[in-house]
C-alpha cells in the first residue's frame, strides 16, 4: 500500500490527509506503535503541516494516535479494551439486523451477497482483498435488513477492531474458514432460521477475540499494555503485511 497525495487546499486537504492516515493505519502501512514525523508526512504527501497536525488531532480523539509533549507522536498500539467496545457494537448491530431481514429479502442484493461469496473464494486472493470482501459482505447483510446506513456509525467506532481483525487475518494459515462461515450465514438467512444465523454471526464476529489473543503471543509489541507509557522511538515491523 502507498499514501495517497491529497495536494488540494483549505478543509478538502484536511479531509484528505485524514482520511489518507486513517487508512494506513487501520490498513497496518503505519504499525502500531511507529514514530510519525509531522514534516515527513507533509513532504510526502505534498501538503503544508497544518492539515497533518489538525488530522494529528483527529486521530488522536479515535484513540488510533498518541501524542506525548517533547516525546513525540506514535500510532497507537492496538488496545484489546477498545477492540472489545467496538466488538460489542458491531455484534449488537449486525445481530439485530437479522431480525428485521424479510421474508422475501430483495433479490439484486441477495445476489450481490452471492457473487461477493464467491470473490471470496477465488484462489489467490490476498488477504487485504478479502478484507475489503468481507467488509462489503457485513454491510450488504446490513443492507438486506433495511439498516444498511447503521454501517458507517460501526464502522467509524472500529478502527482499533479493524487492525486486531487484520492482524488476525495475516497470521491465519488461510481465510477458508470465515469464507465458510459467511456462507453459512447467508445459507441460514435465506432459509428464514434466524436462530441459526444469529448464533453463527456471533460466533463469527468474536473469532477475533481469539486472534488477538494469538496474535499477542507472538507480537506483544503491537499491543497496548500501559496506555499512559511513553513509547520509544524505533521502527515497528507488521510481519505478513
Amino acid at each position: 500500500m502507498t499514501g495517497m497525495s491529497p495536494r488540494k487546499a483549505g478543509g478538502s486537504s484536511r479531509l484528505a490527509v485524514y482520511e489518507s492516515l486513517r487508512r494506513r493505519i487501520l490498513g497496518l502501512e503505519l504499525a502500531p506503535g511507529a514514530a510519525l514525523s509531522e514534516n515527513d508526512l507533509a513532504a510526502e504527501m505534498g501538503v503544508s503541516r497544518t492539515p497533518v497536525r489538525e488530522s494529528m488531532i483527529l486521530l488522536s480523539e479515535e484513540g488510533l494516535v498518541q501524542v506525548f509533549p517533547k516525546v513525540g507522536t506514535f500510532v497507537s498500539r492496538v488496545d484489546a479494551t477498545r477492540v472489545a467496545d467496538a466488538q460489542f457494537l458491531r455484534e449488537a448491530v449486525e445481530l439485530a439486523a437479522l431480525e428485521d431481514i424479510p421474508a422475501t429479502p430483495d433479490p439484486d442484493l441477495v445476489a450481490a451477497l452471492r457473487e461477493n461469496l464467491e470473490r471470496q473464494q477465488v484462489a489467490g486472493t490476498d488477504r487485504e482483498e478479502f478484507f475489503r470482501l468481507d467488509e462489503e459482505f457485513h454491510h450488504a447483510l446490513l443492507r438486506l435488513s433495511g439498516h444498511g446506513n447503521s454501517w458507517s456509525t460501526v464502522a467509524s467506532a472500529k478502527g482499533h477492531l479493524d487492525r486486531a481483525r487484520r492482524l488476525g487475518l495475516y497470521d491465519a494459515a488461510s481465510p477458508r474458514p470465515f469464507v465458510e462461515q459467511h456462507a453459512d450465514v447467508l445459507t441460514a438467512v435465506l432459509s428464514g432460521d434466524t436462530e441459526a444465523a444469529r448464533t453463527t454471526l456471533r460466533g463469527h464476529l468474536r473469532a477475533v477475540f481469539e486472534d488477538v489473543e494469538r496474535v499477542r503471543r507472538r507480537s506483544p509489541e503491537l499491543f497496548a499494555t500501559d496506555p499512559d507509557a511513553v513509547p520509544v522511538r524505533r521502527s515497528v515491523a507488521v510481519w505478513g503485511n
